[in-house]
């Protein structure tokens, strides 16, 4: 059933993108996957980061809420919510947005690998996506996309990754003050696990993974950012 939703669906997108490539070529198939499921869910993207600019904004509000109200875990909750709801801010879509950008990478991921380039399963594919003509899994001619050990390519994914996640972080409010302070140091210790960890990770991926992994990785963060850079021109 989730092979069906969200796996068949998305090879059949990539499919057809993949026909109307020049060559047959992988990479540019992969980059206007990206470039179209990002735009898809835009929306759901845009949302969390508007949440998390206005939990960012509302820190002061927050922060005089839980030092009133530090023993009183209910009227602390009930206050919390009235400033989120006064502020239109849905925590919720966090999570969301979360889902989403897992359920779509592991689905590209099984489509792109599991099913196997250059190989083409024509018994998944809908009757109106014709099988491309051509499939060439070196983009622009210089990059092998079905073999690993990359290490320019792994190099952008971890310097656009890096930048995501400052930005990401940057967003996010710092531990509060109604913390005691071993509290607010294993916050503050999770961010910066975070800020380098999960970077570092994506290093093992890019490199050990197939290229367009990798090339898929790259292309999501750089939209990601272009992505930011547009909401943060537009009022809350």
């Amino acid at each position: 059933m989730l092979f069906s939703i969200f796996v068949q669906p998305l090879y059949n997108l990539f499919i057809f993108i993949l026909g109307l490539m020049p060559g047959g070529d992988v990479g540019l198939a992969i980059i206007v996957l990206t470039l179209l499921v990002r735009a898809v869910f835009y929306p759901v993207f845009a949302s969390s980061i508007r949440t998390q600019m206005a939990l960012q904004a509302v820190q002061p509000e927050i922060a005089e809420i839980n030092e009133r109200y530090k023993d009183d875990t209910m009227e602390r909750s009930r206050r919390t919510t009235e400033v989120f709801r006064k502020h239109r801010i849905k925590p919720l879509s966090l999570v969301f947005a979360t889902i989403v950008q897992l359920a779509i990478f592991f689905s590209l991921s099984y489509a792109f690998f599991r099913l196997g380039l250059p190989h083409i399963q024509t018994n998944l594919l809908y009757s109106f996506v014709p099988p491309p003509a051509s499939v060439n899994e070196n983009f622009l001619g210089i990059l092998n996309l079905v073999s690993s050990g990359h290490i320019v390519l792994t190099c952008i994914v971890v310097v656009l990754q890096f930048i995501v996640i400052k930005l990401s972080l940057a967003r996010t409010p710092p531990p509060g003050t109604h913390l005691s302070e071993a509290q607010r140091a294993a916050q503050n210790m999770q961010r910066q696990m975070m800020l380098y960890l999960f970077p570092a990770v994506m290093a093992f991926v890019g490199y050990t993974f197939p290229g367009a992994v990798g090339l898929y990785l790259a292309a999501t963060s750089a939209v990601s950012l272009a992505q930011e850079g547009l909401i943060r021109r537009k009022p809350l």
